[in-house]
């Protein structure tokens, strides 16, 4: 069972939905970065989670920054600022984006609290559970279908919030990541009754 905070068996938190979304979105990172070969594969281990295999990388800058980056998208989360998370895979040498992974984030309990701990979701941790282990398997099975990154390449984690967010004075503001000649694939979508994570893949296509 994930340690995020429940109210009891069934019923999840505000908190608890914004870390469960933020685990997913390290888990999955994590699995895009090994299949994708983005750094090489001995330098990740493997790991469990909901009864799914994941590697993780143990390369420490990576960890600090997915961390930091993760640490702050679950306090947005947690005050529904975020609009969607994207990891960009870019060509080091010529810049071009090859590949973008999109986690939409939709807020499904349109009601007010000013305790996160108040605010309760109504479905089933074990259906949540089994719902992000349908799209973390989704995520290892896309090296059968994206195509071939043939380049070095290196990542970033950008993440769209509300006008009103306030962010931390050492990030920048970014520049779309548009994907010339893209084709998408949508993944499975998984919802805590809280917050609900829309998954899906933009890659740029064979000429």
């Amino acid at each position: 069972m994930t340690e995020a905070a429940v109210k009891n068996t069934n019923c999840i938190t505000l908190k608890g939905s914004a870390k469960l979304v933020a685990e997913y979105l390290n888990y999955g990172i994590n699995s895009i970065l090994y299949q994708r070969g983005i750094y090489p594969s001995e330098t990740f281990s493997s790991a469990e989670y909901f009864g799914v295999t994941i590697l993780m990388s143990q390369d420490e800058k990576v960890k600090d920054f997915l961390k930091e980056v993760l640490g702050q998208a679950q306090e947005w989360l947690l005050n529904k600022k975020v609009e969607k998370i994207a990891l960009t895979i870019t060509d080091v040498d010529t810049k071009e984006i090859m590949e973008r992974w999109d986690f939409k984030v939709q807020y499904e309990n349109s009601s007010s609290c000013d305790n996160p701990d108040k605010e309760i979701g109504n479905k089933d941790l074990q259906v949540i559970q089994r719902e992000i282990r349908d799209v973390l398997r989704q995520i290892a099975a896309s090296i059968s279908y994206l195509p071939l990154l043939d380049c070095i390449c290196s990542f970033d984690v950008l993440i769209y919030t509300t006008a009103d967010c306030e962010v931390p004075e050492k990030w920048n503001e970014t520049e779309p990541a548009f994907i010339t000649n893209s084709q998408e694939v949508k993944l499975r979508t998984f919802s805590t009754s809280l917050h609900r994570v829309d998954t899906l893949v933009s890659y740029k296509a064979s000429t």
